[in-house]
């Protein structure tokens, strides 16, 4: 098949050299010129505009978007809408929040033109392993779209499916992502708990034990034995976890939907906490303990 692939960060570059290794043409456009470089090494037709992108296709065209989340989409979209034609079509790939996925899709249906969402898993190992995704849109044009969906997953008939209309799979990303925190806080701790004990454990032996046979083997358990093994004591890691967003609308939605997500909300609120290198609130704490109970205040 043909396509432009708009964003040739990591994500977007990996997917369309393993796109092109599975026989399709890709046309890439991105606005950092070495981004465009090194996707041409790898076989991918560079595009110095997004018209010229477009234009490159034959109908219906297909444009997916490897973009950051937000204004970005919504700012592509608009250059795109005066480029397309009736049956079109507009691929998402980002992590785009599903509320605004849904909108996109509206009015792009205005112009005729399909709009498809593709919540993507696999970060920088995707190329090499294949990708998981969840894919939302009409079941027609998701069904015409079955070559690209084969060629990046792990296998054709695995790691990818038609998971709903408009939006689906963007939700369903997002709530893989709460997911995800949460396992990882609970690893995160665990090891924790051992690092501390004064056995004298060795943390990467036991991942690596772990990861064979144990009910908690994963592939996050193996990116943590390799993480182990690299860089035992974690130094030069500062204890600061940032978040990309998908956790906190999973706990939004948890919340609006009345179901309870206590570990996927606490998970979130540890990585808040990670970046308060002078808590207040633990401060006061520590004030309150020494007002009601004359406890010593460790001084600062």
């Amino acid at each position: 098949m043909d396509l432009a692939m708009v964003g040739l960060g990591r994500m977007g570059a990996n997917m369309a050299e393993r796109l092109v290794r599975g026989g399709h043409r890709v046309v890439g456009h991105d606005p950092s010129e070495e981004a465009m470089a090194r996707a041409a090494e790898k076989g991918i037709e560079s595009s110095a505009t997004l018209a010229a992108a477009v234009e490159a296709l034959p109908t219906p065209r297909i444009v997916w978007l490897m973009v950051p989340a937000g204004p970005l989409v919504d700012k592509l979209i608009d250059e795109l809408e005066p480029l397309l034609s009736q049956d079109d079509i507009v691929i998402d790939g980002g992590n785009s929040m599903y509320k605004d996925t849904v909108r996109r899709a509206e009015t792009l249906q205005k112009r005729q033109v399909h709009a498809v969402d593709v919540g993507t898993s696999g970060g920088v190992w995707g190329l090499q392993e294949g990708y998981s995704m969840m894919i939302g849109g009409e079941t027609a044009v998701v069904d015409s779209l079955r070559p690209l969906f084969e060629s990046l997953a792990p296998a054709a008939d695995k790691g990818w499916g038609h998971v709903g209309p408009n939006g689906a799979g963007h939700f369903t990303k997002m709530v893989h992502n709460g997911i995800e925190y949460g396992m990882m806080q609970a690893y995160a701790e665990g090891f924790a708990i051992m690092e501390r004990k004064d056995f004298d454990l060795d943390l990467h032996q036991i991942a690596e034990i772990w990861r064979h046979g144990s009910v908690v083997r994963s592939w996050l358990l193996d990116l943590t034995a390799d993480a182990l093994e690299k860089n035992p004591s974690l130094e030069g890691i500062a204890p600061y976890v940032s978040d990309s967003g998908e956790g906190r609308w999973t706990v939004n939605e948890a919340i609006e939907l009345e179901v309870s997500a206590p570990v996927i909300t606490l998970s979130l609120l540890e990585r808040l906490r990670s970046r308060e290198p002078d808590s207040y609130g633990d401060k006061l704490l520590s004030a309150m303990r020494n007002e009601f109970g004359g406890h010593e205040i460790k001084k600062g």
